[in-house]
């Protein structure tokens, strides 16, 4: 089968099936590669099949994570979340045999290439730096989930607009940095990341298994679910050059209706086709209820609600304010139908797609709020943020060796190339690495 040239896939040899359904979610995804991948209803990792059923219960990092990836390629998520040579050894007596047809994805994990030389460096690395920052990133965590709640009651005690707008920040800070709990084994910091009407199950597809191993592609469920409101794939077969211009006047009302969308969208599709609702999707009504009770019960519980909906929606436009404009869109980084970078490493492609806030280096609470260290993040994401300064000197030998170029800006630099990005029609010819 041809397939159309603007539907060409720069990390991989055909267009996802996901991006034909007529409503995208998570579901459809997964859907969509099951049946791209060629695992052969298993699990694929690169070009062995594995059989990982009576492993479901015993993965340390929570059944989760191998029981939704049933029936894909988990190639280069298994290479990004098992830092030690461990599990590689281990998973050798689930192989069933070799795979039939080659891998669709066109990125690379080879020996001697800059992920896996990064990878072998940071392990040593890891060995001898401070795990204090670990308990810091904990305590911003907790004083921000408590905050929300006291600066909710306050609002509503005492009517109080600012205590209503530091609540709504407050809930995004919680939701960014839940993000970084649910990357990891199972723990209870990663049900937070609940509290804004979001999913912390649905984006461990969404975010960590989708957009952190093929970010700025086709296979970016956070590109596509964007989609027709904000487009930054260059492209005018999907968003023409006139509604490019539309999304600067929607792009407020989208960011303020962001977390609600995302829950009635997994409304709409568990009551139409099959449901994606978990029990811990009822945890945002902890905040109305906590607003009620934290008053002695004498607001009307409708106007408790009124304050947690004001709340989620300032909340909504800050983490959209904040999480857009934080490493991936600018019209000098990689989005699909750029050229390539001749060296396919997947690492490499990574750094290709991000540019860093330069800005939030000098505060832990400041980069574990507005997704800062984001390269570190994108490469090595089960570890904590707090550790990851302790890594830019491996990070910047091994780029050296490799022609690799960490970017930076500030946020402001970074808003304007967003929205620059936003009405770019045509793909960047010259490939990352290319030199000017």
């Amino acid at each position: 089968m041809v397939i159309e040239e603007w539907k060409k896939s720069g990390v991989a040899t055909k267009f996802p099936t996901y991006r034909n359904s007529a409503l995208i979610t998570t579901h459809s995804w997964q859907k969509g590669k099951r049946q791209d991948d060629r695992a052969e209803g298993l699990w694929r990792i690169n070009d062995g099949i594995y059989d990982f059923t009576s492993f479901i219960d015993k993965h340390p990092g929570g059944p989760f994570w191998i029981r939704e990836t049933k029936g894909t390629d988990i190639t280069e998520a298994f290479e990004a979340h098992h830092l030690t040579t461990a599990p590689e050894k281990m998973i050798a007596k689930y192989k069933v045999r070799d795979a039939a047809e080659p891998r669709i994805y066109t990125l690379t994990l080879e020996e001697g290439g800059f992920y896996k030389t990064l990878k072998e460096r940071v392990r040593e690395q890891l060995k001898t730096i401070d795990q204090r920052p670990k308990k810091k990133s904990d305590l911003i965590h907790l004083g921000l989930i408590v905050s929300l709640y006291l600066l909710g009651i306050a609002s509503a005690k005492y009517n109080s607009l600012l205590a209503l707008v530091l609540a709504g920040v407050a809930l995004c800070w919680t939701v960014i940095v839940s993000h970084n709990y649910f990357h990891r084994r199972d723990n209870w910091q990663m049900y937070a990341f609940n509290l804004g009407l979001m999913n912390f199950a649905a984006w461990r597809v969404s975010h960590a298994l989708s957009h952190h191993i093929y970010p700025n592609s086709y296979f970016d469920l956070e590109l596509s679910m964007f989609e027709p409101l904000l487009c930054w794939v260059p492209n005018p077969h999907i968003k023409s050059k006139l509604m490019r211009y539309v999304s600067w006047v929607t792009e407020p009302v989208a960011y303020a209706l962001a977390f609600f969308i995302q829950m009635g969208t997994r409304i709409f599709y568990s009551l139409r086709h099959t449901n994606i609702l978990y029990w811990h999707d009822l945890l945002p009504l902890t905040i109305p209820i906590a607003i009620y009770l934290g008053t002695g019960g004498s607001l009307g519980i409708w106007i408790c609600v009124r304050q947690w909906l004001a709340m989620t929606s300032i909340a909504s436009f800050s983490f959209c304010l904040i999480g857009l404009n934080a490493a991936h869109h600018d019209p000098e980084i990689y989005h699909e139908g750029d050229a390539n970078r001749e060296d396919r490493d997947w690492g490499l492609f990574q750094v290709d797609t991000i540019i860093d806030r330069g800005d939030l280096k000098w505060s832990q609470f400041l980069v574990l709020t507005h997704f800062g260290d984001h390269v570190l993040h994108h490469l090595f994401p089960t570890l904590d943020h707090g550790l990851l300064p302790a890594l830019y000197p491996v990070l910047y030998q091994t780029l050296d060796e490799f022609k690799g170029h960490l970017r930076e800006c500030n946020h402001i630099v970074h808003m304007i190339g967003q929205h620059k990005q936003l009405l770019r029609i045509e793909p960047n010819p010259r490939a990352p690495g290319a030199g000017k």
